[in-house]
């Protein structure tokens, strides 16, 4: 039985919670057990506190088990690419786009995504702007993983326990262990992921609660202009797991023959906005958009073992858009969803 005022005592003494406590905890909050009240100090005591390795991969495990799963037979070369968001950049959809890129060159892509909460657009947003069907159910998600090589995971679909929890999310107005959570709870389970992270401090801690949830290899990144993205604008902070190793090193632009360019060259005000900016980038246009839509991509198609390293994969990415095939995939991947909708 969860010991609610015990919890809140330990989190007003900075006291750790035991893995226990927290797996009970968030249990009974998924579960709709807890009064709001209740939660919300919990919740906003242990984000006072500082949630530890041990604390965020308990709350991930349970939120997991609580979400509805999409299998995907194979798992090779299937990689996620996912942001905490947070970052304030009002960027258009960048990891979004890069789906699109990612898949057609031959990786298998399963996002997990949502409406904009604090962004000008989410990647549900988007994606349903450029006319796709996000009321998927988790069988028919993975269907169209199956056909199309990728696939996205409108978050409520998959997580029905979050309605216990959206309300006092949005009654305490500041982050959370949820705002972390999302990346970390992939309905699909991919073992390879590229995450953006909204704080430099992140990158390990999300690498390593990665490492505990059996991921194979994942790029945990955040650029010091503040973006959870790849940066072409400044230098981007690394953490890598690979092979069961932790590694750090830090990424800019000129190692790739890229330039530089301002995030203002890359901000959007709505998801319309966004979808211009979108297939710009896939039509090959040479912008900004273009190149970190190039990075980002590379980045992924390494981090899914497409390639063997962070330069091939964006020479692949080149090819890929150049070619028009990651301008096609739009349309495969729309087309697809489009025959689930419900009439």
């Amino acid at each position: 039985m969860f010991n609610t005022s015990q919890t809140i005592t330990q989190l007003i003494n900075r006291e750790n919670l035991s893995t226990e406590t927290m797996s009970e905890f968030m249990t009974a909050l998924m579960a709709g057990e807890l009064s709001a009240p209740a939660a919300a100090a919990i919740l906003a005591t242990l984000r006072a506190k500082g949630e530890t390795l041990d604390e965020i991969t308990a709350a991930a495990r349970v939120m997991r088990a609580f979400s509805l799963r999409v299998n995907v037979d194979n798992n090779n070369n299937f990689v996620d690419i996912v942001g905490t968001g947070g970052d304030g950049a009002s960027t258009f959809n960048i990891s979004t786009t890069c789906l699109f890129v990612v898949a057609a060159a031959g990786a298998k892509v399963a996002k997990h995504g949502n409406r904009s909460v604090s962004s000008k657009s989410g990647s549900a947003d988007a994606l349903e702007a450029l006319g796709a069907n996000l009321m998927l159910s988790p069988d028919e998600v993975a269907q169209t993983i199956a056909a199309t090589g990728m696939g996205f995971m409108f978050a409520p679909n998959h997580h029905p326990a979050m309605k216990h929890v959206a309300p006092i999310r949005r009654e305490l107005g500041v982050r959370t262990v949820f705002n972390i959570l999302g990346p970390l709870t992939n309905p699909a389970n991919a073992a390879h992921t590229l995450m953006g992270v909204f704080s430099k401090e992140l990158t390990t801690t999300m690498a390593r609660v990665m490492q505990a949830l059996g991921a194979n290899h994942v790029l945990v990144v955040h650029s010091e202009d503040g973006m959870d993205e790849v940066s072409l604008a400044a230098p981007t902070h690394v953490c890598e797991l690979k092979n069961g190793a932790l590694s750090e090193y830090t990424l800019t632009p000129e190692q790739f023959d890229l330039m530089r360019a301002p995030i203002d060259s890359l901000r959007v005000n709505n998801p319309e906005e966004s979808k211009i900016m979108m297939l710009s980038a896939l039509n090959d246009e040479a912008n900004a958009a273009r190149d970190i839509v190039l990075l980002n991509s590379g980045v992924a198609l390494y981090t899914a073992g497409v390639t063997d390293s962070i330069g091939h994969g964006i020479e692949l990415a080149r090819q890929t858009i150049n070619s028009g095939a990651a301008r096609s995939k739009v349309e495969d991947f729309v087309q697809y969803t489009q025959r689930f909708k419900k009439i």
